[in-house]
């Protein structure tokens, strides 16, 4: 971050994370933070994402604990750690954990750690996460030994798998480059894998306790539970595993057209009934953006009736664009009588939409490997429940959660006008470096969509950096003091430039997914455009993310190009065309520090000399080409 930016414009917080502290082994790099470890390099390649131990809580929340004895050495030839950190949880239970961490050079890293409590401690789970990178690693070889010491020559998921793609595991070795593997044997319990794509996080995700034991669990009193992690580095040994590519970094970045075109999506704003009053009240805001779509949620279980229906008639007679009207339909009477109901109210409140999402309301709640699906009506019937009560109205499905419950649960779409998911990039972690790797996730997602459904419509949203619902545990997590929290239903970085780049950034990477539209948030609230009425000193006014909708929702129907950036970890790009308008470059930094930016045959129509420009931290810009 430049020195002469406040923090608060960027994150929407003064409170700042704490800088990871590098440690060398060799050819090994490490970032240390918070107990764990993130970025793991070999001669500058990503070999690891991470790797962390986590205590979750019965909600799947993560305890963040208190650290204490922390010893960091680092030595001319390796490095070592060690430290003790505690967590406190509910009824004045306590689990202590006793970590060492070393490496020394040309041997491998050692992870260990023993957990111990002398209360007893409920979890959901308790012991080590690895985390390998997605980008050149999907779909490339990659060698499995499980526990009873079989091996498995497999690959890395292209398409995103709904369940583990491996199970009972030992350890796992994938090539890093060329010339070098990466071997990472885990021990103490029995580990599986999910595609942690599912929820939009950058990431293969290994973990230890298999979902298919009971959660959540108790650790028993007074029996400590060791596991260790060892991180093998090593020659080509196997000829059936490929090497992964490596992605240089290079400065400054470099952008050029690329061979991908398309059309903008529509822009949508989510409306719910606690916000129905406040989005009237800034109708101005609402003509200044003109977005093309309203989606009006609608859930009966949490009383939603006729008056919610009465505000949304009177938004959307503001409206110059679509509505569309997303229900959570209970299913405790029969679907058809549900809906029924449902559309008597909304012509008593002279309410027609333009469309109709329904879902089950329990589909709302994930179910995860091994556990017994909830009652549910077949979808078949919900679907041509919807198509009777509502003869008139374009009828979309799929699921209000997340992609994880579309992939998990894929819904028959011939009768259907379009699928539709929401993403959320807070559900594992809510570090700013996690957040901003989950655009990484987002083409994956919109790829294996696409290889579900064809080409049936699409949409997404709403996917904003705050969760609005959790469908893994009982609720979403409260936010009073505006930190950087998993699964929160407020965050302080959707008010900041922060958040604007994330949307920016999300347009770009699902561009060429051609999406029918795309909503990255409300108009008002903790998930809006502009700062509510619990915001007194700055109410009305609009957040950084006001700018990245509007401009977005100005273009959309226009045609894109590609354009290609020598980092998207860093900087993500993309052309727009209007008729009568020069061509727009549009590009965004989604890191911390500034970043040069070389514009090869591009040329802005300002500075047809200038072959540079510079972008500070989380900026978006927008500049017109030269044709």
């Amino acid at each position: 971050m430049t020195t002469e930016i406040d923090p608060f414009q960027l994150y929407g917080t003064r409170e700042t994370e704490a800088a990871p502290v590098r440690l060398t082994a060799g050819r090994l790099t490490v970032d240390f933070k918070d107990g764990n470890l993130r970025t793991i390099r070999y001669d500058g390649a990503e070999v690891l994402r991470g790797v962390s131990y986590l205590i979750r809580d019965r909600d799947w929340g993560t305890y963040a604990p208190a650290i204490d004895d922390l010893r960091i050495d680092q030595r001319q030839d390796g490095f070592s750690i060690s430290y003790v950190a505690r967590c406190a949880g509910p009824e004045k239970t306590e689990l202590t954990i006793s970590v060492r961490i070393v490496a020394e050079a040309n041997e491998a890293l050692i992870f260990e750690a023993e957990a111990l409590s002398n209360t007893g401690f409920e979890t959901n789970r308790c012991g080590f996460c690895i985390l390998h990178p997605i980008v050149a690693v999907a779909g490339t070889p990659v060698l499995v030994e499980h526990v009873d010491g079989a091996r498995e020559s497999t690959h890395f998921p292209d398409l995103i798998e709904p369940w583990q793609p491996f199970k009972d595991m030992r350890a796992i070795t994938h090539s890093v480059t060329a010339d070098v593997t990466a071997e990472c044997r885990m021990e103490g319990d029995t580990f599986e894998m999910e595609d942690q794509r599912n929820w939009s996080d950058a990431s293969y995700k290994t973990y230890v306790r298999p979902l298919a034991q009971p959660w959540p669990y108790r650790i028993p009193a007074g029996e400590p539970m060791r596991q260790r992690i060892v991180l093998t580095m090593g020659g080509m040994q196997r000829p059936t595993i490929a090497p992964a590519a490596t992605v240089a970094d290079k400065r400054p970045i470099t952008l050029n057209l690329g061979e991908k075109s398309g059309t903008m999506p529509a822009i949508g704003l989510v409306v719910t009934p606690e916000e129905a009053e406040a989005t009237l009240a800034a109708r101005n805001r609402l003509a200044e953006i003109a977005p093309q779509e309203l989606l009006f949620h609608f859930d009966p279980d949490a009383g939603h009736g006729v008056d919610a229906l009465k505000s949304f008639a009177a938004i959307a007679a503001l409206h110059a664009g679509r509505s569309t009207l997303e229900i959570a339909l209970p299913c405790r009477l029969a679907p058809l009588a549900e809906a029924q109901q449902i559309a008597t109210l909304m012509r008593d409140a002279g309410f027609k939409p333009d469309a109709v999402v329904i879902s089950p309301s329990v589909d709302r709640q994930s179910t995860p490997p091994g556990s017994k699906w909830p009652d549910c009506p077949p979808l078949e019937d919900v679907y041509a429940a919807a198509h009777a009560a509502f003869p008139d109205v374009r009828i979309g499905g799929g699921m209000l959660s997340y992609f994880t419950e579309l992939n998990r649960k894929r819904v028959p779409a011939d009768t259907l006008g379009f699928i539709t998911h929401c993403t959320s990039p807070i559900v594992h972690a809510a570090d700013d470096l996690s957040v901003m790797q989950t655009l990484e996730a987002l083409p994956f997602i919109t790829r294996s969509v696409r290889a579900i459904y064809g080409d049936k419509p699409y949409r997404i949203g709403p996917s904003t950096i705050p969760m609005r619902q959790n469908p893994y545990g009982s609720r979403t997590m409260d936010n009073p003091h505006g930190a950087r929290i998993a699964m929160a239903n407020s965050d302080p970085r959707h008010n900041a430039r922060f958040g604007e780049a994330f949307a920016l950034g999300y347009a770009a990477r699902v561009l060429d997914a051609g999406l029918e539209c795309l909503t990255l948030s409300a108009l008002t609230g903790s998930f809006g455009l502009i700062a509510g009425k619990n915001e007194p000193s700055v109410a009305g006014n609009a957040r950084p993310l006001f700018k990245a909708v509007s401009i977005l929702s100005r273009l959309a129907g226009s045609p894109w190009q590609e354009c290609l950036s020598s980092d998207q970890t860093a900087v993500l790009a993309f052309i727009t065309t209007k008729a009568e308008m020069s061509p727009q470059l549009h590009l965004v930094n989604i890191t911390p520090v500034s970043q040069e930016i070389e514009l090869g045959k591009l040329r802005l129509l300002k500075q047809p000399g200038n072959a540079r420009l510079t972008l500070a931290a989380y900026e978006a810009v927008s500049a017109a080409l030269m044709d």
